[in-house]
């Protein structure tokens, strides 16, 4: 133990010491602690583990922030994404981060903070490489900058051909399919290889375009690259040759598909339905039932739509039923095409009841609605329905306005027409052809032919329905002449169609132009249209107008499946010939081919019976259209029966008759009566019944004529010529007479005491003679018919001057002999220039047709078709 103490104080001298004094790797401290330095190779061990330790720190910091934000992505949460990806630094952040915010700004079509995500990559330096530059590309094309997409994608242009498709397939869903076509003819270019997706889009395009040529093509590219039998390629083919018409070439595709998917059926129902083969379509639906093909929204809309296009009512219902099983009530595509297949099979309760059961209803939903109050002739309701949808902040678009403009024309609601004619005019419909169009049949069926002609006259592109809606218009409000003009102006621009010439010919019956109807009749046969039945109704009922009433018999025998307007126009040409019993026969075989007649059908019967004085057979189709047809007459109805027993001289029954009617009598029924007053010399009910009609129409001259001549026929002086002064005071405005003929093509008009003639002279000195001959001859006793005309309106003007007179003067004389001298009055012949007719039918060996307001007069040896009744 001594030892060892004996030693301390010499421990320097140890070996230990000795050691450590040698050594320089040792420091010696004040406190006589010893501290070693680390020797070379151990502190280069000890730094590298200090730079391991720290990047695993900063590994796993990046790795974090990745995570998470990737992590806020796959829940959604872009808010989040978005604060994490702007505060992190450009070393935390990684390629695949950047691609999935890019993703979740793609998906929330968010593309504001697309656009930071991409200045975050621009700002940190970050190199676009294929991927990352494909997702910026899907980023802005998704949310709708195609601008900046296309930039980008320009930048990195590469032969990933899911970007090339991704954009063609962009530019086509906005309608520019143009330069969807432009960036696939650069895509072959560049000699990237198109697949499914690239073909299904170009075929697309080709058909919104209408290229067929380019489509066969593509086809047969489609073939020689192997996609002949791709399920998404041959559907997109298929679509596209139903686009151009081609069902047989889609069909024969469809047949030669093997693996067929419900796209692939859905293709050939609607196809089908599109192509105007709404039953082939059904067929193919049920095959497909019963192949076990699954069927989807799509096929049952499709289906729904041919339903209603055929009035498959049964099968619609059954539709709904499907539909309602699967949950698709909800759909509101589902539920407006319901509506819509209800509305045209003609079940108003039923598209009702979808209506008022939907959810949601959209401007579609209104419209077809509207539409199906319209078809059922509920013009007043389907109006309320229109103000209804606008006070519920629904605004109208342009189906909904073509629909209420029409059922304003149907409803005669002119005020309402021109409120919403405002509504088109302040919203910027007007260029908008349907709804133009619209309004031009709107104000025409209200009796403006004026403003019709306004709107018509402002568009820009007038199309076949344009013209046709303007020809019918003129037609309809007894304005031949315009309407021909207008289909001469047509010619010029546009050829006539079947339509055309249903509006054109009864233009040509109005006027009773012969020449021309036969003309037309001529390009009918030329064209083919004698097929449509609406063109062959018009053509009897032209030919019947225009006096030919065997040529219109021939022609309505012609009609192999004969309607209600067919049998109509030819019951009503029998009745204006005064064939009353041709009439009455005609009506029986209508019922016996199972067609019941309507309000026109009676009217034109009841006429035809009042024309040739057949009382009783009168009064059996008055009350049967009361008691057993259960329609309700209308004022044209009772003026037949009053006309009637007027030429029968039971006047008081008339007038008993006109007392006891539910509805208020108009002008025309008294008019009627006054006219029979004349006939049977009755005085005092003329004197009783022309008090009605000076209170209803006071301005009406031809109501004092009348009384004045049943004064004149019963030698009261007095009272012609109180009612002369009274009409020379008031000076009534009257609508002048007028009659024409057709002759050499052209019409020559003329009216009463006219000396402006170019063949006045000749035309008076005929007619002088003829009237000489008539004093001296039988017909001497019958000139009190002449007393008093609304042409002349005293007896001093010469009784040759009356305008038909001076047409059938101007037939005889410019006509070759033994040419039938066909003249039209817009009036009824008075009795003066109807014993004229028959005088020159006899002296002059001539038949002559004269046609007034009333019926036909052909005189022919002496005598009248009409035998006293007109």
């Amino acid at each position: 133990m001594s030892s060892v103490l004996k030693t301390r104080p010499n421990s320097t001298t140890s070996p230990l010491s000795h050691n450590l004094k040698n050594n320089s790797n040792y420091v010696k401290s004040r406190n006589r602690f010893i501290f070693f330095k680390q020797p070379r190779r151990t502190c280069l061990l000890y730094s590298k583990l200090d730079f391991y330790s720290r990047t695993t720190v900063t590994h796993n910091v990046t790795q974090n922030q990745n995570a998470k934000i990737c992590n806020f992505c796959q829940m959604g949460n872009l808010t989040n994404a978005m604060e994490l990806l702007t505060t992190s630094q450009r070393h935390e952040l990684g390629g695949s981060t950047y691609c999935s915010v890019l993703q979740l700004c793609a998906e929330k079509k968010s593309l504001e903070d697309g656009k930071r995500v991409h200045s975050v990559i621009i700002s940190n330096g970050v190199v676009i490489d294929e991927a990352l530059g494909a997702k910026l590309v899907f980023m802005y094309v998704n949310c709708g900058d195609l601008v900046n997409g296309r930039r980008i994608f320009y930048g990195i242009l590469n032969d990933k051909v899911f970007l090339w498709n991704l954009m063609m397939s962009e530019y086509a869903k906005i309608g520019d399919y143009r330069e969807s076509l432009s960036l696939f003819k650069k895509m072959q270019k560049m000699g990237v290889l198109g697949d499914s997706y690239t073909f299904t889009c170009v075929l697309k395009c080709f058909a919104a375009l209408g290229k067929v040529k380019e489509c066969k093509r593509v086809h047969g590219y489609i073939l020689k690259l192997g996609f002949g039998s791709n399920t998404a390629v041959v559907n997109s083919t298929i679509a596209a040759y139903f686009k151009f018409g081609e069902v047989e070439s889609a069909r024969n595709l469809f047949d030669e598909l093997v693996d067929r998917d419900v796209v692939s059926w859905n293709s050939m129902i609607n196809g089908c339905v599109v192509n105007g083969s709404s039953r082939n379509g059904i067929e193919i639906f049920i095959q497909m039932l019963v192949m076990g093909v699954n069927w989807d929204l799509t096929t049952l809309v499709s289906v729904l739509v041919a339903c209603a296009n055929i009035g498959n009512l049964s099968l619609g219902r059954a539709l709904h039923g499907f539909g309602v099983k699967a949950c698709l009530g909800e759909e509101v595509v589902f539920s407006n095409t319901l509506l819509d297949m209800y509305s045209k099979c003609g079940n108003l309760n039923g598209a009702t009841e979808v209506f008022v059961k939907m959810g949601e209803t959209t401007i579609v939903s209104w419209t077809s609605i509207i539409a199906a109050y319209v078809r059922e002739g509920l013009y007043d309701d389907a109006i309320g329905l229109f103000d209804e949808m606008q006070s519920k902040g629904v605004r109208p678009d342009i189906y909904t306005v073509a629909s209420i403009v029409h059922a304003c024309a149907c409803s005669n609601a002119l005020d309402k027409g021109r409120e919403v004619h405002g509504y088109v005019i302040k919203n910027g419909m007007g260029s908008n052809l349907p709804v133009a169009n619209a309004l031009v049949n709107m104000y025409a069926k209200c009796g403006n032919v004026e403003e019709a002609r306004l709107v018509f006259s402002q568009i820009l592109a007038k199309d076949i329905v344009s013209w046709n809606t303007i020809i019918g218009g003129y037609s309809q409000n007894s304005l031949p002449s315009e309407a021909l003009e207008l289909f001469s102006d047509m010619q010029k621009q546009l050829k006539p169609d079947d339509i055309t010439m249903a509006c054109v010919l009864p233009a040509c019956a109005g006027l009773a132009a012969l020449d021309k109807g036969r003309e037309i009749h001529g390009y009918i046969l030329r064209r083919g249209y004698f097929s449509d039945l609406h063109v062959a109704c018009a053509l009897v009922d032209m030919y019947a107008k225009c006096g030919l009433l065997g040529l219109a018999r021939l022609l309505f025998d012609m009609i192999p499946q004969k309607d209600l307007i067919s049998w109509t126009a030819m019951i009503a040409g029998y009745g204006m010939h005064g064939f009353g019993n041709e009439a009455i026969s005609t009506f029986k075989k209508m019922r016996i081919a199972g067609i019941e007649p309507d309000e026109s059908s009676f009217a034109a019967i009841l006429n035809a019976c009042s024309h040739s004085g057949l009382l009783h057979e009168g009064w059996r189709f008055f009350n049967f259209m009361r008691n057993e047809s259960g329609i309700e007459p209308k004022l044209e109805h009772y003026a037949c029966m009053v006309d009637l027993l007027s030429r029968a001289g039971n006047l008081s029954k008339a007038y008993k008759f006109i007392e006891s009617m539910p509805i208020e009598p108009d002008a025309t029924i008294w008019g009627t009566l006054l006219s029979g007053c004349r006939i049977h010399h009755d005085v005092k009910l003329a004197e009783k019944v022309a008090e009605h009609l000076f209170e209803l129409e006071p301005d009406n001259t031809r109501y004092y004529v009348d009384l004045a001549n049943v004064y004149a026929e019963a030698e009261k002086w007095e009272e012609v010529k109180k009612l002369q002064e009274k009409i020379g005071k008031r000076r009534f405005k009257q609508n002048s007479g007028c009659s024409w003929i057709e002759v050499g093509g052209k019409f020559n008009i003329f009216v009463a005491g006219n000396t402006k003639h170019p063949q006045a002279k000749r035309i008076d000195a005929l007619l002088r003679k003829l009237s000489l001959q008539m004093e001296n001859g039988d017909y001497s006793t019958k000139l009190r018919y002449a007393l008093i005309n609304e042409d002349d309106m005293e007896k001093g003007v010469i009784q040759c001057g009356h305008s038909e007179k001076l047409a059938m003067a101007f037939g005889i004389l410019n006509l070759p002999p033994g040419r039938t001298v066909r003249v039209t009055k817009n009036r009824r012949v008075c009795g003066d220039c109807h014993e004229m007719g028959k005088f020159l039918s006899r002296t002059t060996n001539r038949e002559i047709l004269l046609r007034d307001s009333n019926r036909f007069h052909c005189f022919k040896d002496g005598l009248c078709s009409c035998r006293g009744f007109w």
